[in-house]
């Protein structure tokens, strides 16, 4: 059924449902993840696609991700050398969060509070995470609403509302307060949008670039990070795919004192186990929901329109159907396999696909690779004997 979408009707399965949550915390789904499908929808879509998240912007944060990868590296070697026991999770969770905030609005997510009360954005984002995927008697029984507000979950998401707009504005501020004149190319995605703004090349609101900052910022930190946790857990399982993709990243880099992105290009073996990771692991299981804005015929069954449609990848990239053997860590299904992450192969779409995949595809790539190969390069990592949840981890 995902390819008689794909290929017959993903115009018609390109629209979203409104929810509680969105609908509070992205200013009325003004955001392109939760927008509905229409001529808005498009005019975000061609920013982030063309401005944002192109190969070229993707490459031109090279630096932020040097610098935030030295400052993990740096971590953990210091760590080892005293014998400390470190949170490998949360550290990786954290240079995702800080690759993604820099690129998106020139902060660091783990910096303290400013001296206006303004809350670190890390724990902003981990919030909105949760609210998110919160369960809302309302979205399911709407003579029910009222049940959300008794059990505190709309006055939660005000709440939280109420300290992201704030953070916005103090955002926006500092940024229009910016000079201008003779700007570095390496801008961030709100002085981008704002320029173009100005230049009256987008006409969007300040509302607007609120909702599409927290769709940037809340999207690319929890995935991120959370893929790259995979990766690690799939390798530690794996002693010996460990040390043959090791072996790879070593081989390439040689003797340099960093790992660049043209070596990355050559790491096959690399590619191979991020593919096979996220086949397994997709970030988001259940992607997130569209809804027909027609009537139509989809394998046999007539669907209405306005009809919420859940699509569980989760369930696709482990289907007997489409893969052999798919509940077994194979990183060989993908050597030689032109199934990529752009969404056209039905049976693998961590990603998304069709007109709402996302757009950070490019983004979200780039600083798993970077990461998982720095890591394989500086240590080596195996799980600790006889120890609860432990990861032994070395120069």
């Amino acid at each position: 059924m995902v390819r008689e979408i794909l290929k017959d009707h993903d115009v018609v399965f390109s629209d979203r449902p409104s929810s509680t949550a969105t609908n509070i915390l992205f200013y009325g789904c003004r955001d392109m993840g939760f927008a509905p499908y229409g001529e808005y929808w498009r005019q975000l879509k061609k920013l982030s696609v063309v401005e944002l998240l192109s190969h070229r912007r993707v490459h031109s944060f090279q630096f932020v991700r040097d610098e935030e990868v030295e400052l993990l590296i740096n971590k953990i070697r210091r760590a080892c050398l005293k014998g400390d026991s470190i949170n490998l999770s949360e550290m990786l969770m954290l240079v995702s969060s800080n690759i993604v905030s820099r690129c998106v609005i020139s902060r660091r997510s783990e910096e303290e509070e400013e001296e206006d009360g303004c809350c670190k954005f890390g724990q902003l984002a981990k919030r909105t995470g949760v609210l998110l995927t919160s369960f809302c008697v309302g979205d399911l029984f709407p003579y029910l609403r009222w049940v959300d507000v008794l059990t505190g979950y709309i006055p939660r998401l005000k709440a939280l509302f109420g300290e992201l707009d704030s953070f916005f504005d103090q955002i926006i501020k500092e940024h229009t307060t910016l000079k201008t004149d003779d700007q570095v190319s390496n801008k961030d995605f709100i002085s981008t949008i704002m320029q173009l703004q100005k230049d009256g090349m987008l006409e969007i609101d300040l509302t607007n670039i609120k909702a599409i900052l927290l769709d940037m910022l809340v999207a690319g930190t929890n995935t991120t990070g959370a893929a790259i946790q995979w990766i690690t857990a799939e390798l530690l399982k794996r002693p010996n795919v460990m040390k043959k993709v090791q072996e790879e990243v070593r081989n390439v880099v040689g003797n340099k004192c960093k790992v660049d992105m043209e070596d990355i290009n050559k790491m096959k073996y690399l590619k191979c186990v991020l593919k096979e990771t996220l086949r397994l692991h997709p970030t988001v299981p259940l992607l997130v929901p569209r809804q027909t804005s027609a009537s139509v015929e989809l394998g046999g069954y007539h669907i209405p329109s306005n009809i919420t449609i859940l699509i569980n990848a989760w369930a696709i990239q482990r289907d007997p159907k489409w893969w052999e053997n798919p509940e077994e860590f194979i990183l060989e299904r993908f050597e030689n396999s032109s199934i990529d992450f752009n969404g056209q192969d039905v049976q693998f779409i961590p990603f998304g696909f069709g007109r709402r995949n996302c757009p950070g595809m490019p983004f979200a790539v780039t600083v798993i690779e970077y990461v998982m190969a720095n890591l394989l390069y500086w240590f080596v990592m195996k799980l600790v004997q006889h120890a609860a949840n432990s990861t032994a981890c070395r120069p």
